[in-house]
């Protein structure tokens, strides 16, 4: 048999349409949510990553700030280093203290210093040239000759000028001078023997020291002067060594 359709052809076109109309609103409903998803989730990427860049520039700043200070540390310590070159440059690296102390050891009752003086000398002024090669290297304060250090190319001079009751006592302290530890190369400027005139000094225990020890000096002090060596010594510390 065959079915025979009844309903006429323009409600089946419209039945169609419909169905065409509900697809295309399905299919435009999924790709409005699809939209505003998408919307939704590039606003949120896009605020992540605005975030980030304020961020990084927020670091970058910060970096550019620790950067600055860093030059200017760079600079200050450069500076510093510069400085302290200077100073360990020009400093003498010896210790006065202790180089007066071992004169005032040596010196006895029987001599007056009134003069002690130490004077830079460079090595270039005092080498000769079979010597213009020597390298120069410092002696510690401790005197340990195993512990050296640079000291530069300069050494000190010594001059220790003064009287002495006898031209002995001048000879008695040149041995001490050599045989310390603290002094080389010793030697006697002059030595001569003078009248001194026991007004004209300045502190009574100087004449006393030098006239306590000495029947000759005893009998010249009645007369207002007394009879002592005048003398001159020059040498060098011996805080370097030559290799």
């Amino acid at each position: 048999m065959k079915d025979i359709d009844f309903l006429p052809e323009w409600y089946k076109s419209g039945r169609r349409r419909q169905v065409s109309y509900r697809t295309q609103c399905y299919v435009l409903g999924g790709i409005f949510v699809i939209m505003i998803v998408w919307n939704f989730v590039t606003s949120h990427s896009m605020s992540k990553a605005k975030a980030q860049v304020a961020e990084m520039k927020t670091r970058q700043t910060q970096a550019e700030n620790v950067t600055a200070k860093l030059i200017e540390l760079k600079n200050e310590m450069m500076l510093y280093y510069k400085r302290k070159g200077l100073v360990e440059k020009a400093g003498s690296k010896i210790n006065i203290a202790s180089v007066l102390a071992e004169i005032s050891y040596l010196v006895d009752e029987r001599i007056v210093l009134n003069k002690i003086e130490f004077i830079s000398e460079k090595f270039a002024e005092v080498q000769s040239p079979q010597q213009a090669n020597s390298v120069i290297r410092a002696i510690q304060s401790n005197l340990q000759i195993n512990q050296e250090s640079p000291i530069g190319d300069v050494r000190f001079k010594v001059l220790l000028a003064g009287v002495a009751v006898d031209a002995s006592d001048v000879a008695g302290l040149i041995c001490k001078l050599e045989n310390s530890m603290y002094f080389s190369q010793v030697v006697l400027s002059f030595s001569r023997n003078i009248e001194l005139d026991t007004k004209s000094v300045n502190s009574p225990r100087q004449v006393t020291a030098l006239t306590s020890t000495s029947s000759i000096t005893r009998n010249s002090e009645s007369k207002g002067k007394i009879q002592v060596s005048k003398f001159e010594i020059s040498c060098y510390l011996a805080n370097y060594q030559e290799q």
